[in-house]
């Protein structure tokens, strides 16, 4: 499963991206994330608890696709399949927060600091993970 540089980088490049994750009967969930190039590996963080996160538990196989903000995907839009690993808690992962934050500056500081408003007032413990993939 090797992905071409270009490939690669314009996934990385994309706005937002279309991962796609697969359930245990096989069918494929594609949900809209930002991602950011961490080396050469891609990073996505989600909430621990998140139906993403809990299908690459039990499959490590993704597929990304550029989307918009919605999740809509052009239908000639390119498709990388790659393996994704939930790597550590987000607060653990000082790099992958960084290039997060440099990619999407202050639109990643609100709404993790929006996030993290609503966890208080409902009292309830935040649990980010970082997402790592790689070819």
């Amino acid at each position: 499963m090797t992905v071409p540089d270009t490939l690669w980088r314009e996934i990385a490049a994309s706005p937002f991206v279309s991962l796609g994750t697969y359930r245990k009967n096989g069918a494929l969930v594609a949900v809209p994330v930002w991602v950011a190039r961490d080396g050469d590996e891609l990073v996505v963080t989600s909430e621990r608890n998140t139906g993403k996160v809990k299908r690459l538990r039990n499959d490590q196989r993704v597929t990304l696709r550029p989307c918009s903000r919605m999740g809509a995907v052009e239908p000639d839009a390119i498709t990388v399949e790659a393996h994704g690993r939930i790597a550590a808690a987000a607060t653990d992962d000082a790099h992958a927060d960084a290039a997060l934050r440099r990619k999407y500056r202050l639109q990643y500081r609100l709404i993790l600091g929006f996030e993290a408003l609503v966890r208080r007032v409902q009292r309830k413990p935040g649990d980010r993970v970082i997402i790592r993939i790689s070819r």
